[in-house]
């Protein structure tokens, strides 16, 4: 699949090719499913905590004698049938998530990928470089890709703390790795900017035997073995 690389001003510069093993893959509704709600579910804090009659404070005398007073026995005021005593079966520190096989996580992203891309939702700029971190001229960059009102998740090889510190205030756009990518991010947003670099790393994840071409001018013979430069 054929797709021109921009620059930040959105003029062509190149043309590069996306690998169909990577965004044409099968997609799978079910796999994405399961992946999201697990991502989701993970990162949850799962922080909540209710004492038990034994982690309640006092209670330590017996309310009352055992016997001769007509009432039901007890032992302590924390028991849970008191008002202020323990918790019975309350929510605990746990972790939501499960544990998704590797096939499957894998062939989710590449699902995703392949929705966006079917979705022409992906842009491929050749460089993000910003001379001085100001999110203005983040926005401007965001104008020029048409990416401006629309949730944008921008894909980065490395870290960059000037694009970091120019994006970051923009309310609709997020800034991954290409270590980072997910599936849940990919979907929930509208437009996917991906710098060369980041194509190039995504390619090495995936163990895509594949290079970016450069240039528009590079064209392979289909006779021989070689490459021909215009």
């Amino acid at each position: 699949m054929k797709i021109d690389v921009v620059d930040s001003g959105a003029n062509k510069v190149s043309e590069t090719t996306l690998d169909p093993s990577i965004f044409s893959a099968p997609v799978n509704a079910g796999q994405l499913h399961d992946v999201v709600v697990n991502q989701l579910a993970t990162r949850r804090r799962g922080t909540h905590k209710t004492k038990g009659r034994s982690e309640v404070r006092g209670g330590g005398r017996k309310p009352w004698k055992q016997k001769g007073t007509g009432r039901a026995r007890a032992g302590s005021v924390r028991s849970p049938i008191f008002r202020g005593g323990g918790i019975i079966f309350g929510p605990q520190p746990r972790t939501y998530g499960s544990r998704i096989p590797k096939k499957v996580r894998r062939g989710a992203l590449l699902a995703a990928l392949t929705v966006k891309a079917n979705e022409a939702a992906i842009i491929i700029v050749d460089k993000i470089e910003l001379s001085e971190a100001k999110t203005r001229e983040a926005i401007k960059i965001l104008s020029a890709l048409g990416c401006v009102g629309q949730k944008t998740l921008i894909v980065t090889s490395g870290r960059d703390e000037k694009v970091g510190m120019s994006f970051r205030n923009v309310p609709s756009v997020g800034l991954l790795d290409v270590a980072g990518v997910n599936p849940y991010d990919l979907l929930n947003n509208n437009k996917v900017v991906i710098t060369l670099d980041a194509l190039t790393a995504l390619n090495e994840r995936f163990d895509i035997n594949s290079t970016v071409a450069e240039a528009v001018g590079t064209v392979e013979t289909t006779d021989t073995d070689e490459t021909e430069t215009v």
